[in-house]
């Protein structure tokens, strides 16, 4: 029997594609990793600046929007200021210390005091309330003394007092307006002047009273009766220049 030969044939091994297979596990392999702590930061960073200058330019354009919106609007309160600071200045300068009395009164809410008249009526409230203050001062006093004819001239002051604060009540009441809506005209401006002028002779009174009497308290009457005086004595000089100061806001007295 003819024995048969056998041939073993040894597979072909592909190098190629087993090098293909390799590089190929190793990419996917490399390209699974995590990213570094390193590169996360720089992502993270580069994420945020963007939306800060997203904001930034949105927050600029719309104050640039505002601005122009603004320009475009009249500054009404501005311009109420610089009135009512005209205004001020115009009463003040007929009175005694005219840079005192602008200060005072711009350091109020002065920007509706746009109106000589007006002006006026504050001051005339201010007079009465250091009147009223000061009102009880006498009898204070009574109660402290020791000398019978220095009180009885303190106890003229009481019922002068009493009648000075009196007066200046009648005066702004006088100050409401009328049905007309006006305040003041030349009759009450009349009437005004009495009134203030009684009340400051009153306090005149009182002071030349306690001088008679060689009272040791006329010192301090005076000095308490000085800034109400000054206050009633600037009303009467805004009333004898009214008619001025009214014609520089193109007003007449009615």
């Amino acid at each position: 029997m003819e024995e048969e030969s056998h041939i073993l044939v040894k597979p072909k091994v592909n190098s190629s594609d087993d090098d293909d297979d390799i590089e190929e596990s190793t990419s996917t392999s490399t390209s699974q990793q995590p990213q570094s702590p390193t590169r996360r930061r720089t992502t993270a960073v580069i994420i945020t600046l963007t939306i800060l200058f997203v904001i930034i330019g949105a927050i600029l354009a719309a104050g640039a929007y505002d601005t122009r919106a603004n320009s475009s609007q009249p500054d009404d309160t501005r311009l109420s200021s610089i009135k009512a600071t005209r205004s001020i200045k115009a009463v003040c300068a007929v009175t005694h210390d005219p840079p005192t009395c602008v200060t005072d009164l711009t350091t109020l809410d002065s920007t509706n005091l746009y109106d000589p008249e007006l002006i006026f009526n504050l001051t005339l409230s201010r007079a009465l309330t250091e009147l009223v203050r000061i009102s009880t001062l006498p009898k204070t006093l009574i109660s402290k003394s020791t000398d019978l004819r220095a009180g009885s001239a303190l106890r003229d002051c009481v019922s002068l007092f009493d009648d000075a604060v009196s007066q200046l009540s009648q005066a702004i009441e006088a100050m409401k307006s009328g049905e007309d809506g006006r305040i003041l005209n030349e009759e009450k401006v009349g009437d005004l002047k009495t009134w203030i002028s009684s009340a400051m002779s009153d306090q005149e009174t009182c002071t030349d009273g306690l001088e008679e009497m060689g009272s040791s308290d006329l010192e301090e009457v005076k000095m308490k009766v000085k800034v109400s005086s000054e206050f009633m004595s600037d009303c009467l000089a805004v009333l004898d220049n009214l008619e001025k100061i009214l014609n520089l806001f193109g007003k007449k007295l009615h």
